[in-house]
């Protein structure tokens, strides 16, 4: 077993001091809004790329040094489609910039890639529909504001890919920042315990806020779609008979076999034999029901293409299939900008990160080591009714109501895991913050869409090899 990661901040240390004394929520409060002087809410409306700014094509071809050679020209096709598609790729490149900008030093668990595509929807153990949070690769301690200024500046981006105009733009950062602070003003006034089991079902979400008859019906089928995205449902998609035996379909190069995955066989059983460890006991008897069948690699996402990611096919002893995604971890990005201390276990660092800012997780989410390579992952469920909204079909109207739904879903999380009373007294209850997070998103768009050219050009010139 890989030893524990280092200590994060707010674990309860070795020896806990039941009756040591704890900052009332007054005066906490009162030390939040102490911290605007030194740091103005204004001061987040900045951006200007420093003169000794990375280029941040070199940064992402340093980050596929480590990765699968062949998928490397898929990443950057991908990335190339568009500005947004590059912004939830390179996640490394704006947290080094987020790394040259002032913060007011609140810290929380920070998902690190807070884009409004790595929200979502998924079903709880108890199978109702959640929406939160759903990629959790570059989790680690960091200052609140990354994250907000990452979904506000995603929501910029993704507004001019629809064709919507620089006031439906504005308005849907507003809306987001808005939902962010209320809510946190909310959590700020509970206590603790009622902040972790806080959570945000869909259904009663769309009841209160979908009040248009067509956006609900829309909604609704959407929520339908995505219950049915279960095992059973990958289980005919993603596999056929042969012989008798249950094979995962190649679908190059997104889906395939690897050529020696024999020898590859009793790593993976190596891994499985660590992740399973990792399972609290009544889950661990759960996964020993089922019987591995076939593995295969798989490509997902935009900035992951290229890390090795598998999936493994089990049978369960009532013929209900079971499907594990195994997806390296690497370091966080959010650690690289900082500088700070390297996990021992990256697949760990996501699985703690993903329980404490999800509301409920994945109740196979563990870890495991590829010990010949030293490659560190982390395991879940793959289709167990997940999925997300495609915010290309939203309208004007509906994608600032998503973009508030993400304020709140990242309010709860920040809640959970930092200081909600701290994080209420720094904002307040003006639009001050609001505004200077939008000033910063509109500015970081249109650096987004420089660095997306910047990577266009270096393909069109022969510089790097893109899959288009």
């Amino acid at each position: 077993m890989a030893a524990a990661r280092q200590r994060r901040t707010h674990d309860v240390p070795t020896t806990t001091a039941f009756d040591a004394p704890v900052p009332t929520p007054d005066e906490r409060k009162a030390a939040a809004k102490a911290i605007r002087k030194a740091t103005p809410r204004s001061v987040h409306g900045t951006w200007e790329p420093a003169t000794d700014r990375p280029d941040p094509v070199e940064l992402l071809v340093e980050q596929n040094r480590t990765r699968v050679p062949e998928l490397v020209p898929l990443r950057f096709g991908r990335m190339a489609t568009s500005p947004f598609a590059f912004l939830r790729g390179s996640a490394l490149v704006m947290s080094h910039d987020l790394a040259a900008t002032p913060d007011a030093g609140i810290e929380v668990e920070v998902c690190g890639d807070a884009h409004l595509a790595n929200f979502g929807i998924f079903a709880s153990p108890e199978r109702r529909l959640m929406f939160d949070l759903n990629d959790f690769d570059e989790t680690a301690l960091g200052p609140f504001e990354w994250d907000v200024k990452r979904l506000a500046a995603s929501l910029v981006v993704a507004a001019r890919a629809n064709g919507f105009d620089r006031i439906t733009a504005r308005r849907a950062v507003l809306d987001a920042v808005a939902q962010y602070r209320d809510w946190m003003e909310r959590y700020s006034a509970m206590t603790h315990l009622e902040v972790w089991y806080a959570r945000i079902d869909v259904r009663e979400l769309i009841e209160a806020r979908a009040a248009a008859a067509a956006a609900r019906r829309r909604l609704e089928a959407q929520l339908t779609r995505f219950e049915g995205k279960n095992h059973l449902k990958a289980f005919a998609k993603l596999t056929v008979e042969v012989d008798g035996r249950r094979r995962i379909v190649d679908d190059p190069p997104v889906v395939e076999h690897v050529v020696g995955e024999d020898v590859f066989v009793p790593r993976l059983e190596a891994v499985l034999a660590e992740y399973r460890l990792t399972l609290s006991a009544d889950r661990r008897a759960l996964f020993d029901r089922y019987r591995f069948v076939d593995f295969a690699r798989k490509v997902v996402g935009v900035g992951s293409v290229g890390t090795r990611c598998w999936v493994a096919l089990f049978q369960g002893p009532n013929g209900g299939p079971l499907f594990l995604q195994l997806k390296e971890a690497n370091r966080s990005v959010v650690e690289q900008a900082r500088g700070t201390e390297l996990a021992t276990h990256q697949g760990q660092r996501v699985v703690e990160g993903q329980r404490m800012l999800q509301a409920t997780s994945d109740v196979l989410l563990g870890w495991g080591t590829d010990e010949p390579t030293g490659h560190h992952y982390y395991v879940r469920q793959l289709w167990d009714a997940k999925g997300s909204i495609d915010v290309t079909t939203l309208r004007p109207a509906g994608f600032g109501t998503y973009a508030g739904f993400c304020g709140w879903a990242l309010a709860r999380a920040h809640a959970r895991t930092g200081d909600s009373v701290s994080i209420h007294g720094y904002l307040g209850n003006s639009e001050r913050f609001g505004e200077s997070i939008a000033d910063f998103a509109e500015a970081y768009a249109d650096q987004t869409e420089r660095d997306h050219a910047l990577l266009v050009a270096a393909i069109e010139r022969g510089a790097i090899t893109a899959i288009i």
